[in-house]
């Protein structure tokens, strides 16, 4: 038995070994300021947060209406940035303008998915894909290290009735190392299970502080939720509405692949496609993970992108191209988006005639 105490330890290392690395290797990044309160409210609420704060900004200064109950009227079709955009393109297609609707729409259009895209790019965000497979490793080898106790004190049982020299049990030489082992596995799935990286918690205390002073009921949104919106009549409405969206833990469509970083909210980000769920034809939306496109929790994932933004304009980008108003619902382009949501300037003439 004596020869399996180094395999035991030696197999230790190499688990805790590759589980750490894979987990600060995913969890590292460039990382970077936040941009706009966009990116402040995805990395504060993932995509609700982000559609709160356009309805917000949308409500304070008369462009739409919301009644009761939950019912948005459009006042003046002007969009100043792609998510305001998103807003109007959504409740045009819409066949009613429930609120609870229309919010869960805009979460899941490109607009509003390709900002959690470029958060993941820059190192801010850990996406859902990369964060379940950390958690599977790190369960893996906790499991490993738990199982194997009883295999071990088995063992002990064998070797105490064979060995005719006293020696300490077996069970008793590994356990230190099954005990480091599974402690270790176990807080990196705790940690893995976190979307946001510490650079994104950097990021974004740093933009509450730069920006504390801004008291527009967007930023008042993106930065501290719905409970410090200044209209009580929108705030009910949309706590409301986040009630009866409620946790939706999967979005999936047809065409396009899994984690393509099709830009961000600064407006930069290039494609890259995945291997596994590409060829499956699958795609998972940042609104998959823990309930972030129902009342408002993280989210992590990628998003179909259609439009494209040059020469300072923007264009492209439909209401048929989102992700999907339900979970089997496809989407309807494929190219990816350069657009930035903070580039109000450039979008506004292009919004205000859609």
């Amino acid at each position: 038995m004596d020869v399996l105490v180094p395999l035991y330890y030696l197999a230790g290392a190499v688990a805790v070994a590759v589980i750490v690395t894979r987990l600060v290797r995913t969890r590292g990044g460039s990382g970077g300021p936040v941009h706009d309160r966009y990116e402040a409210a995805f990395l504060n609420g993932g995509p609700a947060r982000v559609v709160d704060s356009a309805l917000a900004a949308l409500q304070s200064d008369g462009r739409i209406a919301v009644g009761g109950p939950g019912i948005v009227a459009v006042v003046r079709p002007t969009a100043r940035d792609l998510v305001e955009r998103a807003v109007l393109q959504e409740h045009a297609a819409a066949p009613h303008g429930a609120l609870h609707h229309l919010r869960l729409a805009v979460m899941r259009h490109p607009a509003v998915q390709e900002i959690g895209d470029g958060l993941a790019e820059r190192g801010l965000l850990v996406d859902p894909a990369t964060r379940r497979t950390t958690t599977h490793w790190c369960t893996a080898v906790a499991a490993t290290a738990f199982l194997l106790f009883p295999v071990s004190v088995l063992l002990s049982i064998v070797d105490f009735g064979t060995s005719e020299e006293f020696s300490a049990p077996f069970v008793f030489k590994v356990v230190p190392a099954l005990f480091v082992v599974g402690i270790t596995a176990v807080v990196c799935a705790s940690v893995a299970a976190g979307r946001i990286t510490p650079a994104g918690r950097r990021a974004v205390a740093a933009y509450g502080r730069e920006r504390g002073h801004l008291a527009d009921a967007g930023h008042l949104v993106a930065v501290h939720g719905l409970r410090a919106l200044p209209d009580p009549v929108l705030r009910e409405q949309l706590l409301a509405a986040a009630r009866i969206n409620g946790p939706r833990r999967s979005a999936r469509g047809g065409r396009g692949g899994y984690g393509g970083r099709a830009g961000s909210g600064s407006g930069s980000g290039h494609h890259r496609s995945s291997s596994g769920a590409d060829a499956l034809g699958v795609v998972t939306v940042w609104c998959a993970d823990s309930g972030s496109c129902g009342g408002g929790g993280g989210g992590g994932g990628s998003s179909c992108s259609s439009g494209s933004c040059s020469s300072g304009s923007c264009s492209g980008g439909g209401s048929g191209g989102s992700c999907g108003g339900g979970g089997g619902s496809s989407c309807s382009g494929s190219s990816s988006s350069s657009c930035s949501s903070s580039s109000s300037s450039s979008c506004s003439s292009s919004s205000s005639s859609s």
